[in-house]
């Protein structure tokens, strides 16, 4: 017995999958322009008596347009996202965070049009959550910082979102070969000094991604640089560095919201 083709819902589902592509493309180029209006952060120059014959600089990641220093990544999640057809219209964006990645995200999820949750540990800096909440995110607490991954991922599922997973993510989103990276700016940002090529590059682990690409950049590119990675004493990442057996720092807290983590994050590439 033939059945009657449904050409209707056959139309309906092309035209959906052909909206789908149309606001996906807008999105991407909504961020690619955002990306492209504004201007590098600066590499500043920093006077320091007591290192003589030493040339120190710092690149103030801090003055991007929503003054966090991970708005660089936040930009590279969403165009990853999007360009793996993980984020579609209407989704719901979720992201575990100590605040400053999820200020810029909340940035773009409002520039897209599309809700952003944060959950974050209870004790967040309060600035960092009036952020959040001026570009409008909302922010879901747990108790304790190691609780944020596994309630946003059941938060995504609940909600039908997308969870960004930055830990995961952060040493893949960005392009280190090229341009859109703090690598590539800070080496065209020497380029004029007396040592265009730095003997060391100096960066705290939060997700790895930094360090991550950092790394790969130097070792691209042939550059002689050695790259360290500062941590604090209540962190996992330089235990794990000496023993990959930790995978778990058990005492308290570090003293410095997200930098210092109880345990390895995905994105920390111990052979860059």
């Amino acid at each position: 017995m033939s059945h009657p083709v449904d050409r209707t819902s056959g139309t309906m589902r092309a035209a959906e999958a052909s909206g789908g592509r149309a606001w996906s493309a807008r999105a991407v180029q909504l961020v690619k322009s955002e990306q492209n209006r504004s201007a590098d952060t600066h590499l500043l120059t920093v006077e320091a008596p007591g290192l003589q014959g030493i040339s120190l600089y710092l690149k103030d990641e801090s003055s991007h347009p929503t003054g966090s220093l991970k708005h660089r990544l936040a930009r590279s999640l969403f165009l990853y996202a999007l360009s793996n057809n993980w984020l579609r219209e209407g989704m719901t964006v979720v992201e575990a965070s100590s605040g400053s990645t999820a200020v810029s995200e909340a940035y773009f999820a409002r520039m897209l049009d599309l809700p952003f949750v944060a959950v974050m540990p209870r004790c967040t800096a309060s600035e960092k959550i009036e952020k959040i909440a001026f570009y409008g995110g909302k922010c879901h607490f747990v108790d304790e910082a190691g609780l944020a991954y596994g309630e946003a991922i059941r938060l995504a599922r609940e909600l039908g979102g997308h969870y960004m997973d930055q830990f995961t993510y952060a040493e893949r989103v960005t392009d280190w070969r090229s341009n859109n990276n703090i690598a590539h700016s800070i080496f065209e940002q020497l380029a004029c000094e007396a040592a265009p090529v730095p003997h060391w590059i100096v960066c705290g682990a939060g997700t790895g991604g930094t360090s991550a690409t950092l790394g790969r950049y130097v070792r691209c590119h042939g550059y002689g640089t050695q790259l360290c990675i500062a941590d604090p004493e209540r962190s996992v990442f330089h235990r794990h560095w000496q023993d990959r057996r930790i995978q778990h720092y058990e005492g308290p807290p570090s003293l410095i919201e997200g930098i210092g983590r109880a345990r390895p994050a995905a994105s920390f590439m111990i052979a860059t």
